[in-house]
């Protein structure tokens, strides 16, 4: 599953901010970090944050697109639409 993030980093905290919509109507998972956008380090932290919060392993995730964006697509393995809602509720318009 590939799932849309809008990242803030040196956001103060690791966390998830909840959903949003982008100007055409998608819905993305606004993420922050604590970690500057250096050498890949908030990158790595995003990472880390999801897969905590869905309780998988971080090597079942990787940025599939937008590695130097703020908004990214990070491909997740095994993740089915039950569990992104259950982790951080259903997308808006789901």
């Amino acid at each position: 599953m590939r799932l849309a993030v809008r990242l803030t980093p040196r956001g103060g905290r690791d966390g998830v901010d909840g959903w949003a919509l982008d100007a055409g109507g998608r819905p993305y998972l606004k993420v922050r970090v604590s970690s500057p956008p250096v050498e890949g380090e908030a990158n790595a932290a995003l990472i880390a944050v999801l897969a905590k919060a869905l309780g998988r392993p971080k090597s079942s995730l990787r940025i599939a697109a937008g590695t130097a964006a703020r908004l990214k697509s990070v491909e997740i393995d095994g993740l089915e639409a039950a569990d992104l809602a259950a982790a951080f509720g259903p997308p808006p318009g789901a």
